[in-house]
Parts: structure tokens; sequence; C-alpha cells
């Protein structure tokens, strides 16, 4: 009988088999079926950090245009989209012998324990990491009420 050892980073490693298999599986899938490939909707990674007044989310996506990126916010809720199209078109009839870069879709959900304020969140795109700066609801302040 055999041991395994748990570590610490088990979360990361499982996280990478199961890219490892649904990516193996999505291209089996697509190549028995011979017609036109279904972008599959892929997971990007993300950290989360938090300061006293906003939440900095940074998630990977390679190859993908700041333009191409949608994001929605409602209250504590924070989605991104985003689809990458491979070009189809044929250059100077050249025949593809072997292609791994494909059409694909990223999605990713999330939700805070705080609400988000829309109006002062900021995002930006920068060598494949989308940051998402989302600034914290401040809550209303306290008023008191006159008895009459």
């Amino acid at each position: 009988m055999f041991l395994l050892p748990a570590r610490r980073h088990t979360p990361a490693f499982s996280r990478s088999l199961d890219r490892l298999f649904d990516d193996s599986f999505d291209r089996f899938l697509n190549a028995a079926a011979k017609a036109e490939p279904v972008a599959p909707v892929r997971t990007p990674a993300l950290d989360v950090t938090e300061t006293d007044t906003a939440y900095l989310v940074q998630l990977d996506m390679p190859g993908i245009a700041k333009e191409q990126v949608k994001i929605s916010i409602d209250g504590r809720r924070v989605n991104v989209e985003t689809e990458v199209l491979q070009a189809t078109e044929k250059k100077d009839e050249a025949k593809v012998l072997y292609r791994e870069r494909s059409s694909a879709k990223y999605a990713r959900s999330l939700v805070l324990p705080t609400e988000v304020n829309q109006a002062e969140s900021v995002a930006t795109m920068e060598g494949g990491v989308l940051t998402l700066t989302l600034t914290k609801r401040q809550p209303a302040s306290a008023s008191t009420l006159s008895v009459s």
C-alpha cells in the first residue's frame, strides 16, 4: 500500500489537473465532431486582495484585448466575460497541418463580502492580466430621528 502525503498546495494541483483534463476532453470532442468547434468556456485564474476601501481582483487572460472584455457588477456579484474568435481566413492557399490555438470563451463570477461602488471602480488590462480595483460601497451614515 502506498501513502501519498497531503500538501498545502493541493487545490492548485487539483485546479491544474482539472484544466488539463478539460482542455484534452474539449479537443477530443471537437476533433470527433468534425464540425465547426464550439468555443469551450474557460475559467481564468484569479487573485483577490482587500484593503480598507477596495478589493483588488487580478485575472489571467492572455491574448485578450481590452475591448473584448465585458464586466458587470450587481451589488456584491462581479461577472467577467470575454470571447476570443480564431481567424479562419486562409492566406496564400496555406494548408493547416496542426492547430492548438482556437476560439475560446473566458467567464468568471465571484461574490464579494460587501457591495461594490461601480461608479468609482476601475478596470485595466496590461500584459494579459485584467486588474479590477473595486471600491467598496460605504454604508450610509447613521441619522437620528426625532419623535413627535
